[in-house]
């Protein structure tokens, strides 16, 4: 009885203290896994949140630029009516791109074209002619006032693009055949000045004219420039004449001196100053870059010509060059008789033209920003 009290005894404390022992937990293994990540995370140093970018603001289109109204052409009351200056080009950004091209002609540049016939060691019968003192007189009056001579070519130049010449140019023409000896009244002047003269050359004869092989030789020295004046050359090109002789004229003359001259002219003298719209049709289309008539009607500068559009009964024998529609081949010359008169009312028209165009050049260099710039690309920079 006693052994039973002691192993009771000795084993209820046992139990007592098992029961009192905490019990395992269990864990359920998502649980595990949340509690592992937000630890981690909680060990990382996360970014500052940046703000969300607000818009940018969009530019407000600047308003498109008004051109302003180009000036008229340059008037003169130098013209006598109804000669009026005649425009060739007739697009307005070519024109004001090749007039303010700082590297081209200056505008108010003049050219007086001036036809000789006949230089007489005598008295000047004919009104055509001009004596030896009178013609050495021009020259030298023409130098005094800062003219200086050019040739076809560059007369050509100037007029098609406003290439650079001298801003007082004079064009020298001697018309008709002529020897060798006649072209020594110009030598002076070319050897001392540098000035050239043009000779209009009949091809009436062909390889059997008298004078061709001199006049091939002062050719080949350079200072003679040799133009056509026509073959037949004493049957003016009137309304009625036909294609064939038309062709005959112009064409005639180039074969004619591309053959024994070796060079193509580019300048046509009307003979007899006849000429008529078809005849300037074809003298284009054959190649001529210029023609002259023997109309006085004022100088000329580039895309200005003085023509007359009408018949003047003061001037009946002046063909009206208006309708041909092509100013650079219908070009004025003064007889010599009358150009030395005129110098001095000539310079006056290239000043008053170059300060017509220096008084509107804001407004066209405006113009040409605006409406030419994006299609013919910024002037050139002065050289």
């Amino acid at each position: 009885m006693i052994k039973t009290r002691f192993i009771l005894t000795s084993i209820l404390p046992a139990i007592l203290l098992a029961s009192c022992q905490p019990k395992p937990v269990t864990v359920s293994p998502d649980i595990a896994m949340t509690a592992a990540f937000e630890t981690a995370f909680a060990q990382v140093s996360l970014p500052t949140q940046t703000p969300a970018p607000t818009d940018t603001p969009i530019p407000t289109a600047a308003a498109p630029r008004t051109p302003p109204a180009l000036p008229a052409a340059y008037q003169t009351a130098y013209l006598q009516s109804p000669d009026t200056p005649h425009t060739y080009i007739s697009d307005s950004c070519q024109y004001l791109k090749a007039k303010w091209d700082p590297n081209n002609a200056a505008p108010g540049t003049i050219v007086m074209v001036i036809m000789f016939h006949g230089i007489n060691k005598g008295a000047a019968d004919d009104v055509n002619d001009i004596t030896v003192q009178d013609f050495e007189k021009l020259m030298n009056s023409l130098k005094e006032l800062g003219f200086e001579a050019i040739n076809a070519t560059q007369l050509a130049d100037f007029l098609d693009a406003n290439a650079r010449i001298p801003q007082r140019s004079v064009v020298l023409t001697y018309d008709d055949r002529h020897t060798a000896e006649a072209f020594e009244h110009f030598r002076p002047y070319y050897e001392e000045w540098g000035w050239p003269v043009i000779n209009g050359w009949i091809s009436a004869f062909g390889g059997d004219d008298q004078f061709l092989q001199e006049n091939v030789n002062l050719s080949a020295e350079g200072w003679v420039d040799y133009e056509a004046h026509g073959v037949i050359h004493n049957i003016n090109i009137v309304p009625g004449s036909t294609d064939d002789f038309i062709y005959g004229e112009l064409q005639g003359s180039i074969d004619n001196i591309q053959k024994y001259f070796g060079k193509t002219p580019i300048a046509y003298v009307w003979p007899g100053g006849g000429f008529t719209p078809r005849g300037v049709e074809v003298a284009r289309s054959v190649g001529y870059r210029v023609g002259f008539t023997v109309n006085p009607r004022g100088p000329i500068m580039f895309n200005w010509v003085p023509l007359a559009d009408t018949e003047d009964p003061r001037r009946p024998t002046w063909i009206p060059e208006g309708p041909s529609n092509d100013p650079r081949l219908t070009l004025p010359r003064y007889w010599p008789a009358q150009a030395l008169s005129e110098l001095d009312a000539i310079r006056t028209v290239g000043n008053e033209a170059a300060a017509y165009a220096e008084q509107n050049k804001a407004v066209e260099l405006e113009y040409y920003d605006i409406v030419c710039a994006p299609a013919y690309g910024t002037l050139p920079a002065a050289p």
